[in-house]
């Protein structure tokens, strides 16, 4: 099973009217295990970011000048997230936002290239209806240290996001265990993989039935019987 934690920043809230990706960054699992394996990247987005959206991340103008634009990384960008389910935390807003970029060059969207999106925002939601939903808020929740988070950073967002992730699903390890070792939830020594064996039906003879329903008739009359029809009244 392999995952990747995806976050992403911009130079403002809404694709919609104009604004642009300026970094992404990825993390891989594979069941459940961190790899090591990470995409990071900073994208020119050919646009001012927005000065709200830089006292957030603290990317400037300056710093993108000389970074590739989407269209430059978008080929690696895909290759890294192929086939995986993505992990983001309000997945409304990245996936948007993505898809907008591969849009614009001509390419496919996110849900041709990739298995799936989990949305963490959402299964905090469900998890703590009520409460704080808000990485920093599921950092301190589950006792993921982010003290060196001063601003938004992407590939740190996804890393921190990471370990939230897990310690939302830790009951998932053990089903990932019955897999690897080849048995199914529950089972002792059973294995998902391979054909079964065909089902053998076992029917039963006719003097096999006989003394079923001798046996039956010995008992007396049995809910489970047919009733013979009870006797027409007289006059009736």
């Amino acid at each position: 099973m392999r995952q990747v934690v995806l976050d992403t920043e911009t130079t403002g809230l809404e694709w919609r009217t104009g604004d642009r990706v300026i970094e992404i960054g990825c993390v891989e699992l594979v069941n459940r295990n961190l790899t090591g394996r990470h995409y990071h990247v900073f994208v020119n987005p050919e646009r001012e970011v927005d000065a709200g959206a830089i006292a957030v991340h603290g990317i400037t103008n300056e710093f993108l000048a000389d970074k590739p634009r989407f269209r430059d990384v978008a080929e690696d960008f895909e290759a890294f997230v192929r086939d995986s389910e993505l992990i983001i935390h309000n997945a409304a807003f990245d996936v948007g936002f993505l898809d907008n970029e591969l849009g614009l060059i001509g390419r496919a969207r996110l849900a041709e290239t990739c298995a799936g999106v989990i949305d963490t925002l959402k299964m905090a939601k469900e998890q703590h209806p009520g409460k704080k939903a808000s990485l920093d808020a599921l950092c301190e929740r589950y006792e993921v240290a982010n003290a060196h988070r001063t601003l938004h950073g992407a590939l740190l967002d996804a890393e921190l996001l990471a370990d939230v992730y897990l310690a939302m699903t830790r009951g998932q390890e053990s089903l990932i265990m019955a897999l690897d070792d080849g048995l199914g939830p529950g089972e002792a020594g059973g294995g998902w993989g391979g054909e079964r064996p065909p089902v053998r039906v076992l029917r039963a003879s006719g003097d096999e039935l006989a003394t079923h329903q001798a046996y039956l008739e010995k008992m007396g009359e049995a809910m489970w019987l047919p009733r013979p029809p009870a006797p027409a009244e007289e006059g009736a």
